[in-house]
C-alpha cells in the first residue's frame, strides 16, 4: 500500500464514522446521542455543522441540505447584475432574497501576466439564471482554478432543469453572425478569454469593464501575450453601428451587441462595413438532458454515478466549496469547509468527492474554494443572512457568482 493511499484509507475511516450522523441530516432521522439536530432554514431547506478527520488533519464542514421536491424551494443563481462584476455571498444573498447560498465558480481574480489589463473578476464557466443565458465557458488553458481531472472540462455544470431536478451536465456555445454575404462561427459569449481565432458576442449582461482580456493568452496558456490582430464590430437594431481595432470598455446598452474578434476572427470582422446588417444568434446546447436548465454554474465534476473520478487530487488540502446532489436529482447538499484557522487544514478534492458520496451523493461538483468559501444562512426571522462559516482570509471575498436558495416560491 502506498502512501497515497494510506492517506486516502484514513480520510475513508474516518468519513464512516460520522457518514451515519451527517445522513441524519439527508433523511430526517434522529441523530446520534449528544450530537445537535439538523436546524430548520426553512420549508424544505436545513442547516448543520460538524467535524471531520482528513488526511491532514480535522476539517469542519457547513452543510445545506435543499429538497427540491418542495415547491417552496428553488436555487437559482446568485450575481451581481454583470458577468464582469464581484460581490460578497451575504450581500448578493441579501439583495436577491435568498435564505441560504454558497459561493460558486472559479474567476479571472487577477492579471499578474497582463499587468496593464484590467482583470475581469469574471467566472471561467458558463452560467444560466432564471433560465437567461448570461455567458459561456473560456478555454481550458485559460481557467483559472487547480487542475481539472481527466475527461472534464471548463463547459461541465451543475445545472438544475425546469423539471426541479440537478444534474451534472455539459453545456456548448452553439453561436453565429449571419450577414447577407455569408455565416461566421461565434466562438464565445460574455467571457473573458476567447480561443483563439474566434469571434466573441457581448451583450449588456457583460457590465463596463474592458473587453480587452478577452484577446489575451491561448488556448494553452493563460499567461500568453495578448493578440495584436484584433477588430471590434458594435452591432444596434441589426446593423453595424461602429467598428474599431481594439477592444473597447463601458456598458453596453440593452440591445447592442459588440462582436470582438482575435487573429482569424478579426480579420472576418472586418468584413464587415457600418449600416451593414448582421444578426447575431447564441444559445448553450446542453450534452445530456433535453429540459431546458433555469439555473447552471460552472466547476468541476469530481463523483458521477455513486463514484469518484479517476485522476482528483489526494494531496493537496484546503479550504474547499462543493455541492453533492442526491435523491435522483432531488436532493442538493452545499457544502462549505471553514476557514477558521484550527481547520485550515481542509480536505483534498478526492476526500471532497468521498465526502459527498458518504453524505448520500450520487454525483458531485467542487467548486471555488480558498479564500472563496463562503455558506450562508438567513435564520428564522432574520432580515439577512449570517456567515456561518470563518472565510480564510479573515472575510468575505467579493466573487462572481454563487448558488442561492430561495424559500416562498
Amino acid at each position: 500500500m502506498t502512501r497515497r493511499d494510506t492517506r486516502l484509507r484514513t480520510a475513508l475511516t474516518a468519513l464512516a464514522a460520522w457518514s451515519a450522523l451527517a445522513g441524519a441530516a439527508l433523511t430526517g432521522a434522529t441523530p446520534a446521542s449528544g450530537a445537535p439536530g439538523p436546524g430548520a432554514v426553512a420549508p424544505g431547506v436545513q442547516y448543520r455543522q460538524f467535524d471531520i478527520s482528513g488526511a491532514h488533519g480535522v476539517a469542519h464542514v457547513h452543510l445545506v441540505s435543499v429538497d427540491l421536491r418542495d415547491r417552496h424551494v428553488r436555487v437559482d443563481l446568485l450575481h451581481p447584475g454583470s458577468v464582469a462584476a464581484r460581490a460578497t455571498v451575504s450581500r448578493l444573498a441579501d439583495a436577491q432574497g435568498a435564505v441560504a447560498g454558497i459561493n460558486g465558480d472559479f474567476f479571472n481574480i487577477n492579471e499578474v501576466q497582463h499587468p496593464w489589463v484590467e482583470a475581469t473578476g469574471s467566472a471561467v464557466g458558463p452560467a444560466i439564471v432564471s433560465g437567461h443565458t448570461l455567458k459561456a465557458a473560456v478555454p481550458r488553458g485559460q481557467r483559472f482554478g487547480p487542475a481539472l481531472p481527466p475527461g472534464t472540462s471548463t463547459e461541465d455544470v451543475l445545472g438544475v432543469g425546469a423539471d426541479r431536478t440537478a444534474r451534472l451536465d455539459r453545456l456548448v456555445l452553439n453561436g453565429t453572425v449571419s450577414t447577407p454575404r455569408e455565416r461566421l462561427e461565434l466562438g464565445g459569449l460574455n467571457q473573458y478569454a476567447l480561443p483563439q481565432g474566434s469571434i466573441g458576442a457581448y451583450t449588456s449582461d457583460w457590465g463596463a469593464v474592458s473587453r480587452l482580456r478577452a484577446v489575451c493568452g491561448t488556448d494553452t496558456d493563460r499567461g500568453g501575450p495578448c493578440s495584436s490582430d484584433t477588430y471590434e464590430v458594435t452591432i444596434r437594431k441589426g446593423r453595424v453601428v461602429a467598428t474599431a481595432g481594439r477592444p473597447g470598455t463601458g456598458s453596453i446598452a440593452s440591445g447592442t451587441t459588440v462582436l470582438v474578434g482575435r487573429e482569424a476572427g478579426a480579420r472576418q470582422l472586418r468584413g464587415l462595413h457600418k449600416g451593414e446588417p448582421v444578426r447575431v444568434h447564441s444559445a448553450l446546447v446542453a450534452a445530456a438532458s433535453r429540459v431546458p436548465y433555469q439555473f447552471a454554474i460552472g466547476g468541476c465534476p469530481v463523483l458521477r454515478h455513486g463514484r469518484p473520478l479517476s485522476g482528483l487530487d489526494d494531496v493537496t488540502s484546503t479550504v474547499r466549496t462543493a455541492v453533492g446532489i442526491g435523491n435522483g436529482g432531488h436532493r442538493l447538499l452545499l457544502l462549505a469547509l471553514d476557514g477558521g484557522a484550527g481547520y485550515r487544514s481542509g480536505l483534498t478534492v478526492a476526500e471532497v468527492a468521498s465526502a459527498l458520496g458518504r453524505l448520500g451523493a450520487t454525483d458531485g461538483f467542487n467548486l471555488d474554494g480558498g479564500g472563496s468559501t463562503t455558506l450562508v444562512v438567513r435564520p428564522r426571522g432574520a432580515h439577512s443572512v449570517t456567515v456561518r462559516n470563518h472565510p480564510s482570509g479573515g472575510s468575505e471575498r467579493p466573487v462572481p457568482d454563487g448558488i442561492g436558495v430561495f424559500s416562498g416560491f
